[in-house]
């Protein structure tokens, strides 16, 4: 294979070195094309643009593969916790027991929220959406931790990192028991790290808090699942954002308000917006199945098919188990979640979605599974975050140790050419 390709235009040839991955991708690196031809490339949505070299995550979505620092997902969500797999995606490799504890321990030290946090919590409105608030939350922790990252320093960064590890699931927590109206929950140091996310949020003052072992390994596989998944929407705002030198918190801030789009972290919300919207149409899914086939018809089934994955979406695999195993666990009756197991038995029988490989994916299952647990649909978005947020640290310190350059875009400009300026007597 050669190691570069060669572009004419204008009568000019011009050699442009190709790199490639461990996993044997090729890219074209056209960081000279600017200056050796005053081109310069364009790809709405960066669909076919590398944004960077990163060792985090590999995704083939032809084939279904997902691995993290070369790990199969299949094989963590199996058998990992999630703060093994947020210690592998942040620091490379997977921790000892040592490492591991002090990890935990380290992140417990941090869980504690300045109690003035509560005062801003209090300033919003019930109504306000869970994700409108976490990301107000997570850039206020700059204002309570105004010292800037030295990221020359191990030592400096990894006290950020155990920092937002144990503040965030209390923010998360504080987010879902203001839209409910119940007392804040500090979890305990007794219980582990996904333990104390299920008290945080569920715990009733007068009522023994008893962790369900399905619910633990249902969010358990759910946060792993959701960790990290190369250069996304928010994953890539994370890294430009902080590519600027804008700190780990205010990058994070918005990585969380990239992700509440319904096309990308928003889109387990969309689901069961989508399945009460089919109940309270009578919850005849053999005639939105029809309506989904249908060109001319603007109804779109929600989390159906991926953008990313041509094949089976290899979380949904691992999760439809988890959500089978939940449902059963708790023996939850809910018309809403047979509409939802109506869909995917008909969708996995039918040759139109099965022809086109448009299978039921992770956000479907996971709007499920959070269902199932009484999470209001509004917080699903947030439960994403709160997986994906090991990930994000990962690709920002990753970014950073890198000493990349500050994300900076090209375009094509399309507008009017000079003119001149008209007095507005005049126009």
């Amino acid at each position: 294979m050669s190691d570069k390709a060669t572009l004419t235009y204008n009568n000019q040839s011009i050699d442009l070195p190709v790199i490639t991955g461990t996993e044997n991708e090729s890219a074209i690196d056209i960081a000279a094309l600017r200056s050796a031809a005053n081109l310069v490339t364009i790809d709405p949505g960066y669909k076919n643009t590398g944004s960077c070299k990163s060792a985090i995550t590999f995704l083939d979505g032809d084939l279904g593969i997902l691995r993290y620092r070369g790990y199969a997902i299949e094989e963590l969500a199996e058998k990992a916790s999630f703060l093994e797999v947020a210690y592998l995606l942040i620091f490379g490799e997977l921790p000892t027991a040592d490492q591991l504890m002090k990890f935990e321990m380290d992140i417990k030290a941090n869980s504690v929220v300045d109690e003035d946090v509560k005062k801003i919590i209090d300033a919003f409105p019930k109504a306000a959406h869970p994700m409108g608030v976490l990301a107000s939350l997570t850039s206020a922790l700059t204002a309570f931790n105004p010292s800037s990252v030295n990221v020359d320093s191990e030592e400096d960064m990894y006290k950020a990192i155990v920092k937002i590890m144990g503040k965030f699931p209390v923010l998360v927590a504080w987010t879902m028991r203001k839209s409910q109206g119940l007392p804040i929950d500090y979890g305990s140091k007794y219980l582990d790290y996904v333990e104390n996310i299920i008290k945080m949020m569920f715990s009733h003052p007068n009522e023994t808090f008893v962790v369900n072992k399905s619910v633990k390994s249902a969010l358990n596989k759910l946060l792993i699942l959701h960790a990290d998944h190369e250069q996304n929407c928010s994953t890539s705002t994370v890294r430009i954002v902080g590519s600027s030198h804008a700190g780990l918190f205010a990058s994070l801030s918005a990585g969380i308000s990239a992700l509440w789009g319904p096309l990308h972290g928003g889109a387990n919300q969309a689901v069961l917006e989508m399945l009460e919207a089919i109940r309270e149409d009578g919850g005849d899914t053999a005639k939105f199945m029809l309506k989904a086939k249908d060109k001319n018809d603007p109804f779109r089934l929600m989390g159906f098919g991926h953008r990313v994955y041509k094949n089976f979406d290899p979380r949904a695999r691992i999760i439809k188990k988890a959500a089978d195993e939940v449902l059963e666990e708790l023996g939850v009756d809910d018309p809403v979640l047979d509409i939802a197991k109506s869909l995917e038995k008909e969708a996995l029988s039918d040759a139109y979605f099965v022809d086109r490989k448009l299978y039921p994916n992770v956000d479907f299952y996971s709007g499920i599974i959070y269902r199932s647990l009484g999470i209001p649909v509004q917080m699903f978005t947030v439960m994403f975050a709160l997986g994906r947020l090991p990930g994000w640290i990962a690709q920002w310190r990753e970014m950073r140790q890198g000493k990349e350059p500050i994300g900076r875009p090209r375009q094509i400009y399309t507008g009017a050419t000079i003119r001149s300026y008209v007095d507005i007597s005049k126009r």
